[in-house]
């Protein structure tokens, strides 16, 4: 079993360089040697990969203080009463660290191939759509299989360690020790999105007011000093945080079924580690899927990535009966109840196709060919006003249908196979995440090669195609959305459970899990300051963006204003100035929501326990599941239905309408971009940061409640 799951993360990793040196083997201004292209494209293809780098070195400074100061948290704080010769803080510290470093490489590799693959994707389609394509599609599977395999490598690496480090530990505690690498994943996820979501939206609110609306030139005109940040941007907030955020995802939902299942399969290896198998079965599936996409024409784009996910999901539905039905047992026993391996595949497969859903909803709620987004556009006519109107109705609307299909996927798997089948269902979910991660990865690229177009002056044709990819992976980037919400939902409320039963292991004779009461007023507490964070911390998010974006407009208006020749093209604005200013802000602006996710369940559990800490749990999941879909799909229908109308519909760009509908799409930069994906992070890192201080509280906890 180790030696098939090492198999699979190696083969991961080797594809992830195959695709790496394909796309990076290709000559930067192919197509346009010795031209004034090729000098504005190596000048600029620079500007955005140092912009980027120079970010990632940034922040990751910030992060390798956060790691040392929260490693020795954990040491000291964490200690399991029932093995007094073990300090399982320093073992849960030194997994935390693993996955903390395994997160930050993974967004690494996204930013570096995303910022090497954009200017090659845009000579490319100097060449075909087809060739523009494939390009950015290999520089996503660089992504895809790299951060998958490196999951699975430290999954299995992290078991091993602990296996040799806690010899004879039973395999319940051992699990538990364990989470401490679903934590590192999750709390490196929270300060990349939120730190890249205020990058990203200071950078493209300031280039679009100011840009757009005030100066009246086009999106990513090389004369808009906030473009190089803007295209910055793309990077760090759709590669290398969407990366971190979905990394976290696969090894906190990993470790909430290890957790749930560690005593019924504690003799039993391959049931034992079945969960970190479904991730890594999904490694081959993904490379298969890959030789089936085919592009000849613009016609092409949208439905060869879509059909990628379904053909993905459907071979991961046939693989995973076989495997299945060979690491579980027939039959086993969980907390009393009898489960057999068929229940435990349904539930996979709940899961699966229940993310492939909450994914084609989203696209129907975002995408410009279906009625909801062309009734924001519509609403454009008589202002911004109405734009905005329409577009929060429609993201409250679409949560209704995304809700139910993930309380039917909690349902199923809990009625067949117990919380066991709900940890399962949600890797199910992102049983597919490698095809899901190349296609998300994808987007940036074919975004970035549009702005390198536009200010290399490479011509209209090329910009046309670029729009063309860049369409496409808008459409795919809202069904992501709705797999990384779902996902986490599942994740989330796995955890949750896990938190639980590894409560009771602690302290038998409390039975906490029978005892979580709705009118114990310790929970109803909890369960209102729970529901209250996902909107506190999305008005902090928010303001954040506001604040950033103010001191990006004031710096554009400055430069129009002060640099002779900005507008008429013969002087070059100064990119440096902005990028510093997002990366300023971003880095400023991350550490309040962090410390209000993180501090909140360690000073409640502290102070009332863990019942409290369980109503701020199951407060937070319901009110930040609704509130993370409703902010996404308004968010990706307020930016379709302004691109709906640069189409030429409903009188074009220029017009009072596209005006409108611009304000309304900065408007959801941050809900989409910003505070939309960080509520993600915020449910699953508030439950995985209480499943590891479980032994804390249960010690130490309830100090005002007795």
């Amino acid at each position: 079993m180790v030696l098939l799951l090492f198999a699979s993360a190696f083969l991961g990793l080797g594809i992830a360089l195959v695709y790496y040196l394909k796309v990076s083997s290709i000559p930067l201004t192919q197509g346009i040697e010795n031209t004034e292209e090729a000098e504005k494209l190596i000048k600029i293809h620079g500007a955005i990969a140092r912009g980027a780098m120079a970010f990632l070195k940034a922040e990751y400074k910030y992060m390798v203080y956060f790691m040392a100061g929260f490693a020795i948290l954990i040491a000291l704080l964490i200690d399991d009463p029932h093995t007094p010769d073990v300090n399982e803080g320093i073992y849960t510290a030194i997994s935390f660290l693993l996955g903390c470093v395994i997160s930050i490489l993974s967004g690494f590799i996204g930013m570096r191939i995303a910022t090497i693959g954009n200017a090659r994707t845009t000579t490319a389609a100097k060449n075909s759509i087809a060739d523009a394509f494939y390009v950015a599609l290999n520089s996503g599977a660089v992504m895809g299989f790299g951060l998958v395999g490196l999951a699975v490598l430290g999954l299995v690496g992290i078991y091993l360690l602990l296996e040799a480090l806690l010899p004879g530990i039973e395999k319940h505690i051992l699990m538990e020790v364990m989470a401490g690498f679903g934590l590192g994943g999750s709390s490196i996820a929270l300060f990349a999105r939120v730190s890249g979501g205020i990058f990203t939206k200071a950078a493209d609110v300031g280039a679009d007011l100011v840009g757009k609306v005030e100066q009246g030139i086009p999106e990513d005109d090389p004369r808009n000093p906030a473009v190089i940040a803007d295209n910055v941007g793309d990077n760090v907030g759709d590669v290398a945080g969407m990366g971190a955020d979905l990394f976290g995802s696969c090894a906190e939902s990993t470790c909430a079924a290890l957790v749930i299942g560690a005593v019924a399969f504690a003799t039993n290896l391959e049931a034992l580690l079945f969960p970190i198998l479904i991730s890594a079965v999904g490694i081959p599936i993904s490379l298969v899927t890959m030789f089936t996409a085919r592009v000849k024409e613009e016609k092409d784009v949208a439905p060869a990535l879509k059909r990628l996910l379904v053909i993905a999901t459907g071979l991961s539905a046939v693989v995973m009966y076989f495997v299945s039905m060979w690491a579980l047992p027939e039959s086993f026993t969980i907390n009393g109840e009898d489960y057999t391996n068929m229940d435990v595949f349904l539930s996979y497969l709940t899961g699966a196709v229940a993310g492939l859903l909450v994914g084609l909803l989203t696209e129907y709620y975002t995408s410009h060919d279906f009625k909801p987004v062309r009734e924001v556009a519509k609403a454009s006519e008589t202002g911004a006003a109405t734009n905005i109107i329409f577009g929060l109705a429609l993201g409250y609307q679409s949560a209704a249908g995304s809700i139910l299909l993930l309380a039917a996927s909690i349902f199923i798997p809990f009625t067949l196979a117990g919380m066991y089948g709900v940890a399962v269902a949600a890797i199910g979910m992102l049983s597919t995440l490698v095809v899901g991660l190349t296609i998300d990865a994808y987007g940036p690229v074919a975004d970035n090669a549009g702005g390198i177009a536009e200010m290399t002056g490479m011509g209209e044709s090329i910009r046309d195609r670029t729009d063309v990819l860049d369409s496409a992976g808008n459409t795919t980037a809202a069904i992501g959305k709705g797999f990384a919400i779902g996902s986490a939902i599942l994740t989330s409320l796995a955890l949750f459970s896990a938190f639980l039963t590894r409560a009771d292991l602690l302290d038998p004779e409390a039975k906490i899990m029978d005892s979580i009461n709705l009118l114990d007023p310790l929970v109803l507490t909890g369960l209102f300051v729970g529901a209250m964070l996902p909107f506190l911390f999305s008005a902090m998010t928010m303001k954040s963006v506001g604040k950033a974006a103010f001191d990006m407009i004031e710096e554009v208006r400055r430069q129009f204003r002060t640099i002779p020749g900005i507008m008429e093209g013969t002087a070059e604005p100064d990119y440096e100035k902005c990028v510093a200013i997002s990366t300023e802000a971003a880095l400023r602006e991350m550490i309040p929501p962090a410390i209000l996710i993180m501090g909140t369940p360690l000073l409640v559990g502290f102070l009332f326990g863990v019942p409290a800490v369980a109503g701020i749990l199951a407060g937070s999941l319901v009110s930040g599941g609704v509130l993370a879909i409703a902010s996404a799909n308004s968010g990706g229908a307020w930016d379709n239905a302004k691109k709906y109308i640069e189409k030429g519909n409903l009188g074009g760009k220029g017009t009072e309408t596209h005006k409108a509908a611009v304000v309304g799409d900065t408007v959801g930069d941050p809900f989409k971009d910003t505070s939309g994906p960080a509520l993600n992070i915020l449910v699953k890192l508030s439950a995985i940061l209480s499943l590891v201080f479980v032994p804390f509280f249960i010690q130490y906890g309830g100090l005002l409640t007795g």
